[in-house]
């Protein structure tokens, strides 16, 4: 089978753990060049070293997706060091959980600036570069949560389904100049609940997540199938989720 993930420049944020870091993994050693940014510099030194001994191409920048000046940093570092981007996952996200009657307005302006702005941040440094090479790829990590509605998570679902809105959107308007996919993942298996500040919903999503979550190599083999397609196919939207979640 061809393999056509070798030599693309992938550019990740929030690849210091979880879906970023299995992502980026497994991306360089199919043969990409991957690109990566958080806010915990050493952690990233660490990815990107690992990748690199074993013989993959890695350079990690620290960025916090909420400034727009340290998202085009990381795509001009793309460029600067292999000449292109190819693809850009905006992966970085945070959940902050309460009834929409506890007013938590710190948490629902941190899900926008984060989960909504700082995707838009990645969008706005990509394209230019997109349009300039005639070709590109945008993947959003989206959720399962803006297709289940439940209670304490309206205003992350908000977030979320705000860029699924967007996503399609840039699909259409591309007419073929770049692919664009949403990834809605369900419950995985990394640090995201350890960030919730409701120290009881904290625990509940804990306990749920240890029972049924995936691992995040999963969503990483989604993101890497939907990059493998030829340059005709466009993977719009891939679910993914344990087979028990309701």
């Amino acid at each position: 089978m061809e393999n056509r993930i070798e030599g693309k420049v992938v550019a990740i944020t929030g690849a210091s753990s979880g879906i970023g870091k299995a992502t980026a993994e497994l991306l360089a050693a199919k043969g990409a060049k991957v690109v990566l940014a958080a806010r915990r510099a050493e952690k990233l030194e660490l990815i990107a070293d690992a990748i690199k001994k074993t013989g993959g191409e890695a350079v990690c920048t620290e960025a916090d997706v909420t400034r727009r000046d340290e998202v085009q940093a990381l795509v001009n570092l793309a460029v600067t060091t292999f000449g292109k981007i190819d693809v850009m996952i905006n992966n970085a996200g945070i959940a902050q959980l309460h009834r929409m009657e506890d007013l938590d307005v710190e948490g629902w302006e941190q899900m926008i600036d984060v989960n909504l702005k700082g995707t838009l941040y990645g969008m706005a440094a990509a394209l230019p570069e997109f349009k300039k090479q005639g070709y590109g790829h945008i993947i959003n990590i989206i959720s399962t949560a803006g297709i289940a509605i439940v209670p304490t998570m309206g205003v992350y679902a908000g977030t979320k389904n705000a860029i699924r809105t967007i996503s399609e959107a840039l699909r259409q308007e591309s007419e073929g100049r770049w692919r664009v996919t949403g990834i809605s993942p369900g419950n995985v298996k990394t640090e995201f609940v350890s960030h919730i500040k409701n120290e009881a919903l904290r625990k509940t999503s804990q306990e749920k997540s240890d029972q049924i979550a995936i691992p995040a190599d999963a969503i990483a083999d989604a993101i890497a199938y939907a990059i493998s397609q030829p340059d005709n196919v466009d993977i719009g939207d891939i679910v993914i989720r344990p087979a028990v979640q309701s």
